[in-house]
């Protein structure tokens, strides 16, 4: 096997944890993966990766020889796509990422401006309210929103938005305005189990209120159609019910108690070397939301 191939074994093994989702990742059977990395600690004389029944980690000589091994192969591909032309119009296969509420208002404008821009690209957009790994389920780009953790992603803050307290006027005619976070204990109480959903609800000032729903729901536009029908007070952040808001379905409650906002970024592997297929959406992405008023409003 040829050292460039084996650099892209390794790459793809040491970045994912494990031979199996290394070898899918680049269309090989796990036995030429282990063969690969093999030879190739062979040849060097050095030992690359541990293994273990359940898992393969990187040895301390390993994380350097993988960020060089990284960057070479960045350069190669970035070579490559200028010799060919690539720069000038992207094409091939992008996967992205983002939470359902937020890909399908924000997201997807983006990706179909992009697909007409580029008619040689396609695009797998993964919209799910969960934190998806974008190494191990062969993503490209993602949104997120929330404090980032640290990784080898470069991450770029496009906005930020703030967790609401909202009920609809029907209710609040009907149920009252709770004027202090306590008072939410004696109201009927609307949550969605998805994005970094929880039944105690942070606000300003440390203080900490653990709601008794009486109705959740696995996604956010439901707890939202609820809260406009009347039945209770939701909690949501402020992209999600902006239209809602501005046109009067819901209301705002506890505004003097709400939390810090919350950064979005975009992140996508590491800078300059990212493809230019990636960049290409990057920078729209970054773009579009950046100008949106939803998400970077100071209000």
């Amino acid at each position: 096997m040829d050292r460039y191939t084996e650099l892209q074994v390794f790459v793809a093994v040491a970045e994912s944890e494990g031979f199996a989702v290394g070898a899918r990742k680049l269309g090989i059977s796990p036995p030429v993966a282990t063969r690969a990395v093999a030879d190739l600690e062979a040849r060097l004389g050095i030992k690359l990766l541990t293994r273990s029944t359940r898992h393969v980690r990187v040895t301390d000589a390993g994380k350097r020889y993988l960020d060089d091994a990284k960057r070479i192969l960045l350069d190669i591909a970035e070579a490559d796509e200028a010799a060919t032309g690539i720069n000038g119009e992207p094409s091939g296969h992008l996967a992205v990422t983002a939470p359902v509420l937020f890909g399908k208002m924000f997201v997807l404008p983006g990706v179909i401006e992009f697909l007409n821009r580029y008619p040689k690209m396609e695009v797998n957009a993964l919209f799910l309210d969960r934190v998806v790994n974008l190494l191990e389920e062969g993503l490209d780009v993602g949104i997120r929103i929330g404090d980032l953790a640290d990784s080898s992603m470069r991450a770029i803050r496009v906005g930020a938005v703030k967790r609401i307290v909202c009920a609809s006027p029907e209710y609040i005619k009907r149920a009252g305005t709770p004027q202090h976070p306590d008072e939410l204990l004696q109201h009927t109480i609307i949550t969605a189990n998805g994005l970094n959903a929880s039944t105690e609800w942070k606000f300003k000032d440390g203080i900490n209120i653990r709601v008794k729903p009486r109705l959740s729901f696995a996604t956010n536009d439901a707890a939202m159609e609820a809260a406009i029908a009347g039945f209770g007070i939701t909690r949501l952040l402020s992209y999600q019910i902006a239209p809602q808001l501005a046109d009067g379905r819901l209301n705002v409650l506890l505004a003097d108690f709400e939390q810090t906002k919350i950064p979005i970024h975009v992140i996508h592997r590491e800078g300059r070397y990212a493809s230019a297929k990636i960049r290409s959406f990057v920078d729209l992405m970054v773009e579009q939301l950046r100008n949106n008023p939803s998400l970077n409003s100071e209000a």
